[in-house]
């Protein structure tokens, strides 16, 4: 037999974050502006200004140029073809990961954190060295007209390599947290509940 448990809101005595004095936090704060000024802002100030620097009208204009739409159209591109698959994966794998006990489910989270443990420089080599055109692959797809490297399929496959994690990383705890959070539900009523026996 299941009975409700009711939980009663308890009252919370403010208690303060942390203990450090006034002067400490100002100052802690300060230097988080000023690391967030400089890595930031004064690098997207200096893009704006540069820009800018001849006027609204001539930044304007300036879209209008070939390499301009080519660049734009590309992002684009990219954008289109990699969301959806990161979107793909991430949910596959997030899914796979949490839901089910399977043999190498180890291996496949290590795949997914690689990309944070490996730097994009150390990525690009890889992909230098594996499709570029001293390579045997990157020589045949070059040779049948399918560059990977300084071609749309690289920098493809460079984003897919960078940002393919977020997704999966961002659902994991998400599931996770559903899980546990269903295992205190009762199936009939939705509540919480808790076996008493008779």
């Amino acid at each position: 037999m299941t009975d409700t448990l009711t939980i009663p809101a308890r009252p919370r005595a403010f208690r303060p974050a942390t203990t450090e004095p006034t002067m400490v936090k100002w100052a802690l704060i300060a230097l988080c502006l000023v690391v967030l000024t400089v890595l930031l802002l004064a690098p997207l100030i200096a893009v704006f200004d540069e820009a800018l620097r001849r006027g609204w009208a001539f930044a304007v204009a300036s879209l209008s140029e070939p390499d301009a739409q080519a660049a734009i159209r590309l992002t684009l591109l990219v954008a289109a073809t990699t969301a959806p698959l990161n979107a793909a994966f991430g949910i596959a794998a997030a899914w796979a990961i949490t839901k089910f006990d399977w043999r190498g489910k180890a291996w496949v989270i290590t795949l997914i954190d690689l990309p944070f443990s490996v730097s994009p420089v150390v990525a690009g080599l890889l992909f230098m060295l594996m499709f570029g055109a001293n390579s045997a692959l990157g020589a045949w797809l070059v040779a049948n007209g399918f560059p990977v490297v300084f071609a749309v399929p690289g920098i493809v496959l460079a984003t897919l390599f960078i940002t393919f994690p977020f997704v999966a990383r961002e659902l994991i705890p998400v599931i996770m947290e559903q899980r546990r959070s269903e295992r205190h539900l009762c199936p009939q009523r939705r509540t919480f509940c808790r076996a008493t026996p008779r």
